[in-house]
């Protein structure tokens, strides 16, 4: 008669997904823990910086022209109902800074520079580069995944200052233009409800959302299923998840924005 052989895996449903999102937080902390070790990948940070901006950049203005003026037309339609059309500069300047920004820039950078990322990784894995360098001592998450990171969170937070220019340009286009709203009233408004806070903020989830872009992309790119298919579906996996991710901790921190940081009144 033979032992039941003994069971080192969890198999209930959704153990699977359990274990990725633990290997995906133990590379947080070991990509957070190595960004303060030395010596710093220099070189590796400006060309991923480089590259990320070099193919984010372009999209990213783009984007946020109609981004602006969707947000500014909807919103000056709306306050003209209610007879408040001179609140349009406050509240359409504010859903651009605080969530249309830091969201557009974090969708462009998982879905541009995040797959690239990935792909570039999958590619080191599958053609064994990364044993490679883990059996001469070198720690891939040290050489390879902090300048990337480190990359995605600094372009994040520079493409965040151009999507919050260009959107609430675009913003006052429309309304002053389309809507025939006065330029005097849609920037009195702004500076009379908006704080310093705001911008913050937006900033920090820029940061924060560039770190997460990174970290799913790292961990995927260096745990492909195998071959070159495994590589383009961890890829797209790396991209869908980042973007689940995105939407989640955005609720968090604006919540917690909301409650801890009081609205400025008139």
């Amino acid at each position: 008669m033979t032992a039941p052989t003994k069971k080192t895996e969890l198999d209930f449903p959704g153990a699977g997904a359990l274990r990725e999102a633990g290997k995906m937080f133990a590379l947080g902390l070991d990509t957070t823990r190595a960004m303060f070790k030395r010596p710093f990948q220099v070189r590796e940070f400006i060309e991923q910086c480089w590259f990320i901006a070099s193919v984010t950049i372009l999209p990213t203005a783009l984007v946020s022209i109609p981004f602006g003026a969707i947000i500014a037309l909807q919103l000056g339609s709306l306050t003209r109902q209610f007879g408040a059309q001179s609140f349009t500069g406050a509240a359409s300047v504010l859903a651009i800074i605080q969530q249309a920004s830091p969201i557009v820039t974090a969708l462009l950078i998982a879905g541009a520079g995040g797959s690239a990322m990935c792909a570039d990784l999958g590619s080191r894995k599958i053609r064994d580069e990364i044993d490679a360098m883990e059996v001469l001592g070198v720690s891939p998450i040290h050489r390879l995944v902090v300048p990337r990171v480190l990359a995605a969170m600094f372009i994040g937070l520079l493409l965040n200052g151009v999507v919050s220019v260009v959107g609430v340009a675009g913003g006052y286009f429309f309304n002053v233009i389309l809507q025939d709203g006065t330029p005097g009233a849609y920037m009195s408004s702004f500076s009379a409800l908006a704080q310093l806070p705001d911008l913050w903020i937006s900033e920090l989830k820029a940061v924060i959302f560039g770190f997460l872009a990174g970290i799913v992309a790292a961990h995927r790119g260096l745990n492909p299923s195998g071959g070159p298919k495994g590589v383009g579906d961890a890829v797209n996996q790396a991209v869908v998840i980042t973007f689940l991710l995105l939407f989640f901790v955005n609720f968090v921190l604006t919540t917690l924005y909301l409650q801890l940081v009081p609205p400025k009144g008139m």
